[in-house]
């Protein structure tokens, strides 16, 4: 039988910190008692996160586990997009690695799929600081903040925070979206955002508790400025590409795809109600 949900983690040089937080997801799976799934992509790390992630999946009972590896890294949106794309659950949830969102806060990104609701759903820190219990570096933060604004600005979206490790998707309706991304970097979810508000698909932010985890790639290159200016002009690419015409295709079969979704929604409604 198929998964009821899929968990994708996205990992690089994340030997470290990731044990932990395979354990926490699949203890989180095995209590819901459904068919749950989950995927590791590491992205051609440089040191043994495949062998922790397959050491701490071997005994994972019921839960469905997969370690997905190849050499280069490539970076975390095509790690993301691997796991997604590979993911055999209609639902699919890609956290990071290092569970700065609880695994425990799942439920509110998935349900609002589940009932029908939305097509994606995506945990915000922006909504509700209250449940940040770490926070990041004040000049993280507030990069944070700017590259937000910048996002809305360039693209329109409404949204406050797109950058958060934390979104699920319905994969009959997103899988075309993820496919024609192109962006293999941090700006990957603002792109896979943008073409689903691009497709008229039902979008949700949702605010998640978040306790910030050092240590990440983005900890690592220490270097706000340089990385900030290259998810900028990630961003200036995703505009580009998407006036070309370049994600049409792709925006036309989730559009279509949303379509035919919500349709058997309401005839399976209408079936029950009569």
């Amino acid at each position: 039988m198929s998964p009821n949900l899929s968990i994708v983690v996205p990992a690089y040089n994340e030997a470290a910190r990731l044990g932990k937080s395979l354990r926490d997801i699949v203890a989180y799976l095995q209590q819901q008692r459904e068919l749950g799934e989950v995927i590791v992509v590491d992205d051609g790390s440089m040191d043994n996160t495949a062998e922790v992630a397959e050491e701490n999946l071997a005994d994972s009972g019921p839960v469905d586990t997969r370690v997905i590896r190849y050499e280069l890294n490539r970076g975390k949106g095509y790690a993301a997009r691997t796991g997604l794309l590979a993911a055999r659950a209609n639902i699919a949830l890609f956290s990071d690695a290092d569970l700065s969102t609880p695994i425990t806060e799942t439920a509110k990104l998935v349900k609002p799929i589940r009932d029908g609701e939305c097509d994606l759903v995506f945990g915000s820190r922006a909504l509700d600081r209250r449940l940040i219990g770490v926070h990041q570096s004040w000049r993280r933060e507030q990069g944070g903040r700017l590259f937000n604004l910048i996002v809305r600005l360039a693209t329109g979206l409404p949204f406050w925070d797109t950058q958060c490790g934390f979104k699920a998707f319905r994969m009959n309706v997103c899988r075309p979206l993820i496919e024609a991304a192109q962006i293999d970097r941090f700006g990957f979810d603002v792109e896979l955002i943008y073409l689903a508000h691009l497709a008229r698909l039902r979008l949700r932010e949702v605010p998640v508790r978040w306790d910030h985890n050092t240590g990440g790639a983005l900890d690592a290159s220490g270097n706000y400025s340089r990385d900030s200016l290259r998810m900028i002009n990630e961003v200036r690419r995703i505009r580009r590409s998407a006036d070309a015409g370049e994600y049409s295709e792709a925006i036309s079969a989730a559009r279509t795809a949303a379509m035919v979704e919500q349709k058997q929604l309401l005839s399976r409604a209408s079936m029950s109600g009569s």
